[in-house]
Order: structure tokens, then sequence, then C-alpha cells
């Protein structure tokens, strides 16, 4: 509960790098039932996908709206039968007037709840196919369900729907029709290698235990080799290409509370050379967590509160009492860090959350003596806030 994950996202955000968290428990040595510890570079490969198609998706968005609202209009303003032809050729500019004051009225939102009828591009179905291995699916380098998807044939179909529904349905056909997959591809596969970054976490929860023994622990040393040739580099094959690992930043946390360091491999000890610990956060550290953010807790309960027509108010005695309690109760009993803020606020509002639907209009201010006397009692017995907090 002192960041390790939210550090990592944030300078993935950043940077604008293609992020991947797992968890090292999840991943087995080869041969047991589990995740491999090659799909970690599988799943930051589809995230780079998305981040780039996302990206196109944008770029191209003014083409593809002026693509659909041209289609709308054409829609609106069918072409004139074979006999009135001769008229329209006649007086083109009456035939253009009437477009552009359609396309003027059709940007204003005058037609929106207007009834239009459309042609979309439709997939056929795609057949359910199961392959079953004994390492799983996500082991073979084949993606059969682009393959299916490029076999089934693509038909048209007309649709009635409103023009604003059309606008979007016809937006989102003409920025897939613009997109250019095969550069897609190539981009996220440079930002995987070059920027990509990988967050193993729980990492002490595969090392090995004082005392050995054997059952569920015997593929902790298995994983842990597993992952020497990821992290030193190496190539994996995805759905959507060739990945090396050269230079993907792999970041290993673990709280290291039962275990320690020295208890992983000395292999993978070395391929991890810089090392940082993170101090435990204080009463001061809890203050800035709940004045600070945008997402703050105080914020995100006001807002919850709000939907039930309930005003919440915390002043700033009680942000501080708050803080003291959450560092009071870590040192006493077990310390999860950030996370007791939120057993704490739990426990604050309990009744109110409770009571919210019947309590429209009202205002609720919560200072450091409504505080003290909700969870004071509590965090003073050691027994019962080891349950409850």
């Amino acid at each position: 509960g002192v960041g390790k994950t939210e550090i990592a996202r944030r300078l993935a955000g950043l940077v604008g790098a293609p992020f991947v968290k797992v968890e090292a428990s999840k991943f087995t040595e080869v041969g047991y039932v589990g995740r491999d510890v090659e799909s970690m570079i599988r799943d930051l490969t589809d995230c780079a996908m998305g981040i780039v198609k996302a990206e196109q998706i944008e770029a191209e968005a003014p083409a593809a709206a002026q693509r659909a609202e041209e289609r709308v209009l054409d829609a609106l303003l069918p072409k004139p039968p074979l006999s009135s032809e001769v008229e329209a050729e006649a007086s083109p500019d009456r035939s253009e007037r009437s477009r552009e004051r359609l396309r003027q009225m059709l940007r204003d939102g005058k037609l929106d709840e207007r009834d239009v009828e459309i042609r979309v591009e439709t997939t056929g179905s795609i057949p359910s196919v199961e392959v079953f291995s004994g390492q799983g699916v996500e082991h073979m380098g084949f993606d059969f369900k682009n393959l299916f998807e490029r076999m089934a044939p693509r038909r048209s179909v007309d649709r009635r729907l409103t023009v604003k529904e059309a606008l979007l349905a016809l937006k989102e056909e003409e920025a897939e029709s613009l997109l250019d997959a095969e550069k897609i591809r190539q981009e996220a596969l440079e930002r995987v290698e070059q920027s990509g970054i990988v967050f193993i976490d729980e990492i002490d929860k595969v090392s090995r235990r004082e005392g050995g023994g054997s059952g569920p622990d015997v593929s902790r040393e298995g994983v842990q080799r597993d992952l020497l040739p990821i992290v030193e580099g190496s190539s994996v094959s995805t759905r959507h290409g060739l990945v090396k690992t050269d230079h993907i930043l792999f970041i290993a946390a673990g709280a290291f509370h039962v275990s320690k360091p020295a208890d992983l491999i000395p292999e993978l000890q070395g391929r991890f050379p810089i090392r940082v610990e993170l101090t435990s956060l204080g009463r001061a550290d809890f203050l800035r967590i709940l004045t600070e953010p945008r997402n703050a807790l105080t914020r995100q309960y006001a807002a919850l509160l709000e939907t039930e027509g309930l005003e919440i108010e915390f002043t700033d005695d009680a942000l501080e009492e708050l803080a003291s309690l959450a560092s009071q109760v870590n040192e006493s009993s077990q310390n999860i860090g950030a996370r007791r803020l939120h057993t704490l606020f739990e426990k604050l509002l309990e009744e109110d959350l409770f009571d919210a639907p019947d309590r429209s209009g009202e205002k609720l201010v919560v200072d450091a003596e409504r505080v003290r006397a909700k969870l004071s009692s509590i965090a003073e017995d050691q027994d019962m806030s080891r349950y409850i907090l």
C-alpha cells in the first residue's frame, strides 16, 4: 500500500508507453497448469495495438466525420429519379443549395431525431472453435479469431436509425476503413520493443521460503528460471509478430514481509540490478493523499453521496484526525499502507451511506469530533481493529 504499482503506471502514462501489470503468482513453470511467462509479452503487445489504433482513429476522426456526414446527406437527400435528372442537371445550383442548407441543419442538430435508412457493413457470424492444448491456446502463435474474420464474407445491411445514431455508426465504420492495419502493427511492435514496460508484481510470492517445502511451492523456482531469458532478452512469438524483449523495461515489485530479495535465485537478482526500497507511509503522507489528488477519497465519497442528494463536507481537522488514526492503526497492527484510509472511511461513513437515500437535501459536516467518536474506541482496541480495520 505504498504506491509501487501506481508509480509504474504513472511513469508509463507520462511517456505514453505500453504498460502491463502482471502478478508473478499467476505464472507457473512449464509443465504445470497456469500461465506461461511469455504471455506477459503477448499482453503488452495487445496493449500497444490498442494504444496505436486509438491514436490512429483519433487522427482520422475529422476525415471520418466528413465522410459520415456526406453519407447521411446522401440518405436524406436521395438522387432524383431518372425523369427529373435533366431538370437537376439544368439547375445544379439549386440542388447544391438544398444540400448545403441540409448540411447546416445537420450540424446544428436540428435533424438528430429524424429517421434515416443507411447501409452499413457487417461481418458474417464467426464460428466458435475451441482448441484444446496442454498449454492453452494462448501459446499457439496463431490468431484463429482474426483468421475467421477474414474468411467470413462482409455484407451490407440496411438499418433504420435516427440521424444522430447514424452519424455515430458511420463515423466508426469510416474510421475503420481509413486505418492502415500493417502500419498499426509495425508501430505497435516498435513501441513494445523500444518503450514497453512490464510491471511484475508479487515477485516475493515466487521466492523460496525459509524451510523449503513442497506442494504449491514446487514451481516457484521454475517461474524465476522461466523469467530469466525474457528479462535478459529473447524473441517471443505473438499473434502480431515476433517481439524482441532486449529493450523492454521490466520492473519487479514485492512486499517481502515474509521472504527477502536474497531468497530469489542469484541469476534473477542479477538481472534486476537497480533496487529501490520504499519507506512506509506516515501521517503527513496520508494527509497529502486525502487532499491533493483529483480523485482523493474525500472527493469520491462526496460524489457517491451526491447521487443520493446528500452533501458532505470534511473539515481540515477531520482529515488530520483521519491521517493520524490511519498512521496509528498501521503501527499498532499490520501495516497495509494507504489502503488503511479506505477501511477507515468505510467505518466512519457506514451509517451515512446506508441512510443516504432517506436524507436527500441534507448537508453532512464531518469534523474531528465526529471522527474520534466513530473510530477512536475501535482504533484503541487492538484485538478489534485487527478484524474491523
